[in-house]
């Protein structure tokens, strides 16, 4: 039996956060989604998972109140235990700065926020390829 596959979300906005939820969970029913509001709930919520039950993907709006994803991805290289966790960046704004400043600091990929339904199924693909881009296959088309 396949292991469940957890993915924390950072967004202030609940709306993006259902949304972005809905079209993840159409391309693999089997995850599991953890949300939290901003980046210092990121960081506690990391703090207090069992190690077995780490994420697979941190998802970070760039965007966010108390700590915002470059302020997170600063914090989450200081520990190993985070080096191995795939993070991103999805955001409104187009930023050439924004992006380098995630990508300098551990992001590996930086997503504007899509417009329409479409793009939105199009990054759910796109985020999960990130998890299971090795051998498994977890992800159905």
């Amino acid at each position: 039996m396949a292991k469940t596959v957890n993915i924390l979300l950072a967004d202030d906005d609940s709306e993006d956060q259902e949304i972005l939820k809905e079209a993840l969970l159409d391309v693999n029913p089997a995850l599991a989604i953890h949300f939290v509001m901003n980046g210092k709930e990121a960081i506690s919520w990391l703090k207090n998972c069992p190690a077995g039950e780490l994420p697979s993907l941190i998802i970070l709006d760039y965007k966010m109140p108390l700590m915002n994803a470059v302020d997170a991805l600063e914090t989450l290289k200081e520990n190993s235990v985070y080096t191995g966790i795939s993070k991103v960046v999805w955001s409104t704004s187009d930023q050439s700065e924004h992006k380098k400043l995630c990508l300098e600091n551990g992001a590996i990929q930086y997503f504007v926020k899509p417009g329409n339904p479409t793009d939105l199924a199009s990054l759910a693909r796109q985020l999960l390829d990130l998890i299971f881009h090795s051998s498994e296959k977890l992800v159905t088309r």
